[in-house]
């Protein structure tokens, strides 16, 4: 019995080691790091008086540095809306001074909206660049190089070119992406491209992104465009502006407010998927939104919050389309914990 509870009790004291913040991301240990994120909703679909209930993520992540060079990320969805998802599962080596190989599955190197995760989401929904027009993870690996003259990286890689559900395929083609990400100043610049082949269709991919940060703001314009071989759609454009502002509060168990707007857009969009007679369809009809909303946060660190977000977003159809509730005008609030 002696045995047993000393075994729980270095279990625990592992357990909590691995969940404390670390000094440093590098840190080298055999230990892994866990955190988690839970975001949980309410949705009122103000046309229609319409709402829902929603999981929207119960992620969980391991990550850890075995040497100074040698780092691994795994990450699964507990339920997204109700369904299981692995999401990455990578190992990456520094080769040489400021070179990396990353492999595994994980988001493709285009695109910066895309890459936020829950727990970093200025809005209840993602942008239609983060959601709809470049939503990709995909089995491969890249390289990627920091520059040590100067704050510029850049990432490319080559991927499988279909569902990352599926890793047993055979194919004779492939995906591909690369990114370069330059720092000045207050300002981070980002340009990039892919070329996905999902469905037997290929589709080229362009985009940009400014981002500017001081202090207590944020701000940050986003474009992409979409461009399918064959004329086989229409060509997509996507874009996305938005400014998100904090300040301390004594509110509570709440210590930060953060107050957000944004203003963003898409074309006729296809996913590049083949309906039954192996056409394409549109999946996203064209649109603009505008939303606002307020944050309110009890911060202890990085890697420990709690939110209270209620967001509001009002959609612009073309051609008096009528949408589904879930593309509608909506009222959201939803709590983000993460550990």
């Amino acid at each position: 019995m002696r045995k047993v509870i000393t075994f729980v009790w270095a279990a625990l004291i592992a357990a909590a080691a691995a969940g404390a913040e670390p000094k440093d991301s590098a840190a080298v240990s055999y230990i892994p790091q866990f955190h988690g994120t839970v975001r949980a909703r309410f949705e009122y679909a103000t046309a229609g008086g319409e709402y829902r209930f929603q999981v929207r993520n119960a992620r969980f992540t391991i990550n850890g540095n075995i040497s100074r060079e040698i780092s691994y990320f795994v990450n699964t969805d507990l339920c997204d809306r109700g369904k299981m998802k692995i999401l990455d599962a990578w190992a990456k080596a520094e080769f040489v001074p400021h070179l990396s190989f990353q492999a595994g599955q994980f988001r493709m190197p285009f695109g910066v909206d895309p890459f936020r995760a829950p727990h970093q989401y200025y809005f209840a929904n993602r942008s239609f660049i983060g959601k709809q027009m470049c939503n990709y993870r995909a089995v491969g690996a890249m390289l990627i190089y920091d520059f040590a003259c100067a704050p510029l990286k850049l990432e490319a890689g080559a991927f499988n070119p279909y569902s990352i559900g599926d890793h047993t395929g055979w194919g004779k083609k492939l995906a591909a992406a690369g990114k370069a990400t330059l720092g000045l100043g207050d300002f981070k610049v980002s340009a990039g491209g892919a070329s996905i082949y999902p469905s037997g269709i290929r589709a080229n991919m362009t985009g940009a992104c400014l981002s500017w940060s001081r202090g207590r703001w944020i701000a940050e314009g986003e474009y992409m465009y979409k461009h399918y071989l064959h004329g086989a759609s229409r060509n997509a454009h996507a874009y996305s502006v938005f400014t998100s502002y904090y300040m301390p509060v004594k509110a509570g168990i709440f210590n930060r407010l953060s107050v957000q707007g944004r203003f963003d857009g898409i074309t006729d969009h296809s996913d590049c998927a083949k309906d039954e007679n192996g056409l394409l369809h549109i999946t996203d009809a064209a649109r603009n939104r505008i939303t606002a909303g307020a944050t309110l946060t009890t911060m202890k660190a990085k890697n420990m919050f709690f939110d209270f977000r209620v967001d509001y977003e009002k959609n612009f159809y073309r051609h008096g389309f009528k949408p589904a509730p879930e593309y509608g005008d909506k009222l959201v609030a939803e709590i983000v914990l993460r550990f």
